[in-house]
């Protein structure tokens, strides 16, 4: 086995964790608003979302077409320059993704992944490796366009859906539209599948066209569409419980009406991208809907806090993962060879388990996804109940105490 294979060994490897990131970092843009209204338990939420995943991830591979021909301009070079390149891009999309999920920030890791592999095709090749046309209209626009107009339509139709249900009790509403979600919110998760899945899909693509297993023309092998349909699947059903908590709590206090159409708008925009062949943000998409959903309720509370912590996220996105792959390839240039791309591996693995260990010291998962948000995205665990013991005391010391007995010698 020579060294050659070995880096493609290791690009495949690393795409494939990739792919495993994009499944959980997404997952809330599925199923955070129907965990939020209760209209399907965590667990099976998540499990409902990962089949529905597996499932779209072969439907459609005109998504994968674009990122493998539409980024790096594959004429500039070739071989194991071009495997290190797109290394480095997927490890600056990787390191972005759990970051951001760490911090519970619902970012994208469509420009996650397209912001490195720009950074490392720019420090490796220079302006010329990078297809500025496709970047531009397939990149920027629609994720300039796609939050908007996923908010529009969605806060039409939550305003539609008030409209039309305003003499239906709020009880048999709520029962209703619960069911409505389960069906919508599969709808998206089956749209992610035939998006976000293709994407790594051709990530590897462009690694055995660069190692020479295939040539451009070649059609998507299978073995490729199955590994990274089962990663993205897997990813899904450990669920990112730290953005869905965000999605589903932090930005609107929503009811399943308002889930509903959140889950129809962004079904119906992302299934249209994914036919065009656009790689489209789906965090953009469910958040921009989330949010329109908040604007077409009268009275309901949009935490624009949060919201604009998310914007910044989402416009340093694309330059902090171009940051990233560029360091990334210095590091293996510099050192060179198989040893500088095992070296950047080690690195990454180094990383991501710091930034998980750093998860656990207060955890988000299944129990506690719906607690209610008081502004910190993990909710409050053991401290709540000292706080609580506080409480209690301070209380019991205002308690008055009561009249000392009198002496029996004295008279009434």
């Amino acid at each position: 086995m020579n060294a050659e294979l070995i880096v493609l060994l290791v690009v495949v490897v690393t795409a494939l964790g990739f792919d495993f990131t994009n499944g959980f970092h997404d997952t809330g843009n599925a199923m955070a608003t129907s965990i939020a209204t209760g209209a399907l338990r965590p667990k099976v939420a998540v499990a409902l979302s990962a089949i529905l995943n597996l499932v779209g991830a072969f439907l459609s591979v005109e998504v994968a077409a674009t990122v493998a021909k539409g980024v790096v301009n594959l004429s500039s070079t070739g071989g194991e320059d071009l495997l290190v390149i797109v290394f480095a891009g997927l490890v600056g999309g990787i390191l972005w993704n759990l970051m951001t999920w760490l911090f519970g920030i619902p970012s994208s890791s469509s420009h996650a992944l397209f912001g490195g592999l720009i950074g490392a095709a720019l420090a490796g090749i220079g302006v010329n490796g990078v297809e500025w046309g496709g970047v531009l209209s397939k990149v920027v626009l629609p994720a300039i366009l796609a939050p908007v107009v996923a908010g529009l339509v969605a806060a039409c139709g939550t305003w539609l859906i008030y409209r039309i249900t305003h003499s239906v009790d709020d009880g048999t509403k709520e029962r209703g539209f619960r069911l409505g979600q389960i069906c919508s919110a599969s709808l998206v998760s089956l749209a992610h599948g035939t998006n976000d899945a293709q994407k790594t899909m051709g990530v590897i693509f462009l690694a055995l066209v660069a190692h020479g297993t295939i040539t451009e023309n070649t059609p998507m092998p299978f073995w490729v569409k199955l590994s990274c349909a089962l990663a993205i699947a897997l990813g899904t059903y450990l669920g990112g419980w730290r953005v869905i908590r965000t999605l589903g709590k932090g930005l609107v206090e929503i009811a399943a009406p308002q889930g509903m159409a959140a889950e129809a708008s962004s079904a119906a925009i992302i299934l249209t991208s994914s036919h065009l062949g656009l790689p489209l943000s789906t965090t953009h998409v469910a958040t921009g809907s989330i949010m329109g959903t908040g604007i077409g309720r009268s009275g309901a509370e949009v935490r624009w806090g949060v919201a604009g912590r998310m914007g910044v996220a989402w416009l340093i996105t694309l330059p902090s993962a171009a940051i990233a792959g560029a360091l990334c390839w210095g590091i293996a240039s510099l050192i060179g060879g198989l040893a500088g791309v095992l070296v950047v591996f080690a690195i990454l693995l180094a990383l991501s388990a710091l930034m998980y260990l750093r998860s656990r010291r207060q955890p988000v998962d299944h129990s506690n996804v719906n607690a209610d948000w008081d502004g910190r995205l993990e909710p409050a665990g053991d401290a709540t109940y000292a706080e609580l013991a506080a409480l209690d005391a301070e209380l019991v010391d205002e308690i008055p105490s009561p009249p000392a007995p009198r002496p029996d010698n004295v008279s009434a």
